[in-house]
């Protein structure tokens, strides 16, 4: 496969879906407890399927699957992305390249000890009981202190899983707004396979 570099990899997405989740934190003990608790079931999810919708100067969509630990295929508007390990493979408008990724750049988000770090900066609200599908679910606001202009809408399933994530607010004096579905947890169905 050719290494020559391809139009910038849309890894910040892929973090970004990942990063949404982690933030196991509250002054509020009730809602950070539960919310920890989504989270320790999402980190122990053996696949999972996610939709994300990005509003803004880059609208997009992109569909991401995910079997632990380390597989990710991201379809996209330019082509798939494959993650497996440290390597990116990108196939994009029938090019396909490798790209080595630095040690640790998405695992990072998956890290436990990385959310322990990122405890202290969140506030956390339950904001009780809602709907999601004609399904009922507990829903929660999170707002981080080093990002107070940006605040994260999360609903979390019977079954305890985070199944919707809304993140509404300003970036480098830009609105965005992006939703992340989540569906299929623990699906044996979903496989993860480098491209042939």
């Amino acid at each position: 496969m050719p290494t020559a570099p391809l139009p910038r990899p849309i890894t910040g997405l892929l973090p970004g879906c990942c990063a949404l989740l982690l933030v196991a934190a509250s002054a509020h003990a009730g809602a950070r407890d539960e919310v920890k608790a989504a989270m320790d079931k999402f980190l122990s999810a053996s696949s999972y399927h996610a939709t994300m919708t990005h509003s803004g100067a880059h609208a997009m969509t992109n569909e991401i699957d995910f079997v632990a630990p380390d597989r990710y295929r991201m379809q996209t508007s330019m082509g798939t992305q494959y993650i497996i390990g440290d390597a990116m493979i990108m196939d994009v408008n029938g090019t396909r390249m490798r790209v080595p990724m630095p040690k640790g750049t998405l695992s990072q988000y998956r890290d436990p000890a990385k959310l322990s770090e990122n405890a202290a900066t969140m506030e956390i609200t339950a904001l009780g009981a809602d709907t999601l599908d004609g399904k009922p679910a507990r829903k929660y606001r999170m707002v981080s202190s080093q990002s107070p202009d940006v605040a994260s809408v999360m609903w979390v399933g019977g079954a305890g899983y985070p199944l919707r994530i809304e993140v509404q607010g300003q970036v480098q004096g830009q609105d965005f707004a992006t939703t992340i579905r989540y569906s299929r947890y623990n699906d044996p169905g979903i496989r993860v396979d480098p491209p042939k």
